[in-house]
C-alpha cells in the first residue's frame, strides 16, 4: 500500500556534522537498575494493563489551579482569615450579635462580609483563569494507536501509560515519549526545548536501532514491549533505563527521551510510546507552587498594626478600668439608672466582672483603629495599577506582538524599590540580534553608520559644548556632517589597536587593570564604567570560604583572576546562572535589599513563573523608573493615609467614652460608621493608590535620580509612619474637642435649644467626613476628573446620605429622624463649625510641606516647581543643568549608555588635542 508521505531518505549520520549522533560500534548493553527509585514497568502499546494493580499511574490530565469545586471555600476562607486583621474582625462580628456589643450586628457583619467577599472573588476570579488555561491544553489533540494499526486522535487527557502516539511536525509533545522512529531513516529527530530550558537551539534525539522498522501505521499491529526504567523526577536531562523488545534487552538514555511541551522540529513525524503522563512528567515534576511573596511594605504593614491593635488594647484596659470604677463608686448614686435591678454586667457590686465584660466591648468599640477596608483596597490599587502596566503602549513590541505583563500584582511597589538587578549576559542584554554598522576588509572600511548610543553621546556632548562656549557650540554644529564619521576614530586609534592582546576572548591590555593602578587614575570613571560592561559580560563561580566568611572566584587564568580581584574592588559579584538563586540566598538574604533578576524568558515555563514579563531588555527602564516609582509612592502614601484616618476618627469614640463615663455608648451613628469605611473614605484612596503622579513619565526617564526614592524608601520609613500616625492622633483632638467647645452650653437652634447627642455627633461625622477627604486632596500632585469624582462626591454622598437616612420613617433612623433639613442646616453653628475644624486639621500639614518645600526640597518637588513655573521651557540650559545633575546620581537605561560614550569620547579627545581646544574656562555664576 502507497504511504500517504514520502519518508526522508536523507542517512544524517553519513554526513560528518551528525557523524556524532550515532555510536560506531554496537549500542551498550542494558542498565543495572535493580532497587528503589527505578520501579516504573511500561507495557508498550497496552495502556489498559496500567489500569490494574499495582500499577494504576497517573492520568496526563493537569491542573495548575489553587481550588477546586469543593475546596474553594475553605481554603479562600483561611487565606482571608490567615489575617490578622480579618481574624479580628471576625470574633467582633461574631461578640456583635451579644448584648456586649455597643453596635448593631449588622453595622459589625456587612463591612466584613463585604470586604472578605470581595477578596474572595478576586481569588476566583484569577483560578478561573488558570482552570481555562488549563482546559485549553488538556484538550489538545494527538494522533494514537486505537488498534490493529489504525491511529486516531485523542485530546492530551485521555492519553495513557503505554499509548503509542504520532507526533507531526511543529507539534508539542504531549507526554513524556520513548521515541520508536522517525520520519528519517536513521531514527533522527529534531526536538525544540524552549519551552523547558529556553535554548533555541534544536536538539538531536535518536531512536534505538530495533525500533527503526516501527514507521508506518501499520507497523503497530502486533508491536509489544516492555520498559523498566526510574521513577518520575525532575532531573530534565537525564534518564535511565532498558527497553526488552524482541527477547532482547537495550539500554535506553536521555536521547530517545522526548519531554512533555517540547516541539518536534523539523521532522515530519516521530512515533513514541508514553512512559509518564500529567504530573508525572518531567516538566510538571519541576512545576513547584509559585511562592507567596509579599512586598516590603505589606511586611511593614504587619508591624504598623501591630502597633495599632497595642494601642487599641491600651484604650481598651484604660476604658474598662475606668468603667469598674465608675461602676463601684458613682453607679450606686445614679438612681434613675435603677442599679439595684440591673443584671451583672452593670452591679456596682462586682465591678471587676463589669470591668472585663466591659473589655469586650470597648475592644469592639475602638476596632475602627484598625482599617477593615485596608487589605482589599490595596489588592483593587494592585489589579488596577497591573492593568496600567499590562496596556502600556510603550513597552508594547510591534516585532513580536507580546505587551509587559505583570503576571501578579502583590510586588508592583517593589519595581520602585529595586537596589541590585542581576542579569545573564545572554539574549537579555543582546536581543541575540547583530546589526551591521561598518567593517574594514583589506583596509578598506566599508559603512558608515553610528549606533544609537554615539548618536545620542555626540548631541549630548553638543548641548554640553553650547552651556559652555556658544562659540564652540557653534563651530561643533559646524562639523556635524563629520561626526559620524570621527566618531570611532575617537573611540580607538591605530596606535591603541597595535598594542591589543586578547583576554579570555576580550581584547584590551591596560596597566592599570593589569598593575592595579587604576585607583589613582584621573579618569576613574570610565575605567570604572569599564567593569561595569565587564560584568555583565563574564561568569565565575562564587565558592564561599567558610574560615574567611568571604567569596573567592574560579579563575582560568592569571588575566581572568586580576579582572575579578579588580572587578571586586568596584562592588560587582559573579555567578553562574545556575547558582544565582544560591547566590542571592547567600549573599543578600541579610542585607533586606530588593534583588531583580532578569533573563532572557523565551520560555513559556520561565514566563508563567515570572513575577514580570517585558518582551524587551530596554523596557526594564520604563517598568522600573516609570511605573515602579509610581507605583511605590502610591502604595506607601496609600497606607500611610489609611492609617492615618482610621486613627483620627477612632480616637474620637475614645474620647466621647471619657465624657460620657465609659458606658461603652457611640456618639455616631451604626450606618454611619458602617458606611465610614465601605463607601465614604475608601474611593479617594483608591483614586489616590491608582492615579496619583508626583512627575510624568517623561520626567521620570528625564531625571532618572528620582526613582532613588524607592530604594531609600523615603515615604514608608518609620519617620513617615509615625509623622502620619502623629498627624492622626492630632486631627482626633481637634474634630473632637473643638466640637464641645463649640457647642457646649450653647444655643443650638431658633428655639434657644442646645446641641443633644445625636446633633452633636452627626455634626463631628461630617468635620470628619470634609478633614479627611480635604487632607487627601492635599496630598495629591496630579489631579484627573476621577479623583475630583471621588473626592468631592464623598462628601456630596454624606450630605445625600443624611438627607435621605433621616427622611425614614423613626423606626428606621432613629435619632436621626429629619436630622439634618430641621436641625443641622438652619443653624449657621453647625456650618462654621464644619469649616473652623477643617482647617484647623490641615493647617499642620500645609505648614509642614510648606516648610519642606522651601528648605528641605525633595527632588520631584523641584521639578513640579521648575514645570508649574514653565521654567523647562522659558530657561532650556537650566532645566538641561538639572537634568545632567540627575544622571551624575545614577546610571540607568539609556542615559547610562549615553554617558558612558561621552566619557570615552571625552577621554580620547583629550590625548588626541590640546585641552584648551576642548574646554572652556567656567563661567562666573
Amino acid at each position: 500500500m502507497t504511504r500517504g508521505r514520502i519518508r526522508a531518505r536523507l542517512r544524517l549520520s553519513h554526513l560528518y556534522t551528525f557523524a556524532c549522533t550515532r555510536p560506531e560500534a554496537t549500542e551498550e548493553g542494558p542498565h543495572s537498575i535493580e532497587g528503589p527509585g527505578y520501579s516504573r514497568i511500561v507495557h508498550c502499546n497496552q495502556p489498559l494493563m496500567h489500569k490494574k494493580k499495582p500499577f494504576k499511574y497517573r492520568s496526563n490530565y493537569i491542573s495548575t489551579t489553587k481550588y477546586n469545586f469543593f475546596t474553594f471555600l475553605p481554603k479562600a476562607l483561611y487565606e482571608q482569615f490567615h489575617r490578622v486583621a480579618n481574624l479580628y474582625f471576625l470574633a467582633a462580628a461574631i461578640v456583635s450579635v451579644t448584648p456586649l456589643s455597643p453596635f448593631s450586628a449588622v453595622s459589625m457583619i456587612a463591612p466584613l462580609v463585604f470586604v472578605v467577599g470581595l477578596s474572595m472573588a478576586k481569588e476566583a476570579l484569577e483560578d478561573w483563569r488558570r482552570f481555562m488555561q488549563d482546559i485549553k491544553v488538556n484538550s489538545r489533540k494527538v494522533k494514537f494507536h486505537k488498534e490493529e494499526g489504525v491511529f486516531d486522535y485523542k485530546s492530551w487527557k485521555k492519553l495513557q501509560v503505554g499509548d503509542v502516539v504520532k507526533v507531526e511536525k511543529d507539534q508539542f509533545f504531549p507526554a513524556d515519549l520513548l521515541l520508536l522512529s522517525s520520519s528519517y531513516e536513521d531514527g533522527i529527530c529534531y526536538v525544540e526545548t524552549m519551552n523547558l530550558d529556553g535554548e533555541t537551539n534544536l536538539k538531536v534525539k535518536r531512536a534505538l536501532e530495533v525500533t527503526l522498522p516501527l514507521d508506518e501505521d501499520a507497523s503497530f499491529k502486533n508491536f509489544t514491549g516492555k520498559i523498566k526504567c526510574e521513577d518520575p523526577n525532575p532531573s530534565l536531562y537525564t534518564f535511565i533505563g532498558n527497553f526488552e523488545y524482541d527477547h532482547e534487552i537495550y539500554a535506553l538514555d536521555p536521547s530517545q527521551i522526548l519531554l512533555r511541551d517540547s516541539k518536534l522540529r523539523n521532522t515530519a513525524f516521530v512515533y513514541g510510546v508514553v512512559i509518564f503522563t500529567g504530573h508525572d512528567s518531567k516538566v510538571m515534576q519541576n512545576a513547584t507552587k509559585s511562592p507567596s511573596k509579599r512586598s516590603r511594605i505589606e511586611r511593614k504593614m504587619d508591624y504598623i498594626i501591630y502597633v495599632l491593635f497595642s494601642l487599641l488594647l491600651v484604650i481598651s484596659l484604660v476604658s474598662s478600668i475606668g468603667f469598674a470604677v465608675k461602676t463601684k463608686f458613682d453607679m450606686p448614686d445614679w438612681w434613675y439608672l435603677q442599679p439595684q435591678n440591673t443584671d451583672d454586667y452593670y452591679d456596682p457590686r462586682k465591678p471587676v466582672l463589669s470591668g472585663v465584660t466591659h473589655l469586650i466591648t470597648a475592644l469592639m468599640l475602638y476596632g475602627y483603629l484598625i482599617p477593615i477596608s485596608l487589605y482589599v483596597s490595596i489588592e483593587v490599587v494592585k489589579v488596577l495599577q497591573a492593568t496600567f502596566i499590562n496596556q502600556d503602549i510603550q513597552m508594547y513590541d510591534e516585532e513580536t506582538g507580546n505587551p509587559a505583563q505583570a503576571r501578579t500584582s502583590n510586588l508592583n511597589e517593589e519595581l520602585g524599590q529595586v537596589d541590585t538587578i542581576l542579569s545573564d549576559k545572554t539574549g537579555t542584554l543582546t536581543c541575540n540580534q547583530m546589526d551591521f554598522l561598518k567593517c574594514s576588509i583589506a583596509g578598506t572600511a566599508y559603512g558608515m553608520s553610528s549606533s544609537e548610543v554615539e548618536l545620542a553621546a555626540a548631541q549630548q556632548m553638543a548641548s554640553d559644548l553650547e552651556d559652555q562656549d556658544v562659540e564652540r557650540s557653534t563651530d561643533f554644529r559646524q562639523k556635524g556632517k563629520q561626526q559620524e564619521i570621527e566618531l570611532e576614530t575617537v573611540v580607538i586609534s591605530e596606535d591603541e589597536m597595535v598594542h591589543k592582546s586578547p583576554i579570555k576572548g576580550f581584547s584590551f591590555e591596560d596597566s592599570r587593570v593589569m598593575e592595579g593602578n587604576w585607583l589613582n587614575e584621573p579618569n576613574a570613571n570610565v575605567i570604572m564604567l569599564f567593569f561595569r560592561i565587564l560584568a555583565i559580560c563574564h561568569t565565575a563561580v562564587p565558592e564561599l570560604n567558610e574560615e574567611t566568611g568571604s567569596y573567592t572566584y574560579e579563575s582560568e587564568s592569571p588575566d581572568e583572576a586580576a579582572f575579578l580581584v579588580a572587578a571586586r574592588e568596584f562592588g560587582f559579584e559573579f555567578c553562574k546562572r545556575t547558582q544565582s538563586s544560591v547566590f542571592v540566598r547567600e549573599r543578600y538574604s541579610a542585607s533586606g535589599q530588593t534583588i531583580e533578576r532578569w533573563g532572557y524568558q523565551c520560555t513559556m515555563s520561565a514566563v508563567m513563573a515570572s513575577d514580570f514579563s517585558i518582551a524587551q531588555f530596554r523596557f526594564l527602564e520604563r517598568l522600573l523608573v516609570v511605573h515602579g516609582h509610581w507605583c511605590y509612592k502610591r502604595i506607601a502614601q496609600m497606607v500611610c493615609y489609611f492609617f492615618y484616618k482610621n486613627i483620627a476618627f477612632g480616637l474620637t469614640l475614645f474620647y466621647f467614652e471619657a465624657f460620657a463615663g465609659f458606658s461603652g455608648q457611640s456618639i455616631y451613628d451604626d450606618w454611619y460608621m458602617l458606611l465610614f469605611n465601605v463607601l465614604l473614605t475608601s474611593l479617594p484612596v483608591i483614586s489616590l493608590g491608582v492615579f496619583e503622579q508626583d512627575v510624568s513619565s517623561e520626567v521620570c526617564l528625564q531625571f532618572p535620580a528620582v526613582y532613588q526614592q524607592g530604594p531609600k524608601n523615603l515615604f514608608f520609613d518609620w519617620y513617615k509612619i509615625l509623622g502620619w500616625m502623629g498627624n492622626g492622633l492630632y486631627s482626633s483632638l481637634i474634630i473632637f474637642f473643638l466640637n464641645i467647645i463649640i457647642f457646649y452650653d450653647q444655643a443650638f437652634r431658633e428655639e434657644g435649644q442646645t446641641a443633644s447627642m445625636p446633633a452633636l455627633g452627626t455634626t463631628m461625622f461630617t468635620c470628619i467626613i470634609w478633614a479627611l477627604n480635604c487632607q487627601i486632596a492635599f496630598t495629591m500632585s496630579h489631579f484627573t476628573w476621577i479623583q475630583h469624582l471621588f473626592i468631592w462626591g464623598s462628601i456630596a454622598t454624606w450630605y445625600l446620605f443624611l438627607f435621605v437616612y433621616g427622611r425614614l420613617s423613626p423606626s428606621i433612623s432613629g435619632n436621626a429622624y429629619q436630622i439634618l433639613v430641621e436641625a443641622l442646616a438652619p443653624a449657621p453653628i453647625y456650618w462654621l463649625a464644619t469649616l473652623l475644624v477643617t482647617i484647623a486639621c490641615n493647617l499642620p500639614y500645609l505648614a509642614h510641606i510648606s516648610y519642606q518645600r522651601c528648605f528641605h526640597p525633595l527632588d520631584h518637588h523641584i521639578i513640579q516647581e521648575i514645570k508649574y513655573y514653565k521654567k523647562d521651557v522659558e530657561d532650556q540650559r537650566m532645566w538641561t543643568r538639572e537634568r545632567s545633575r540627575a544622571r551624575e546620581r545614577t546610571m540607568i537605561g539609556f542615559s547610562a549608555r549615553v554617558d558612558a560614550k561621552i566619557r570615552q569620547l571625552k577621554g580620547k579627545l583629550q590625548r588626541k588635542q590640546p585641552s584648551s581646544e576642548i574646554h572652556s574656562p567656567a563661567r562666573s555664576s
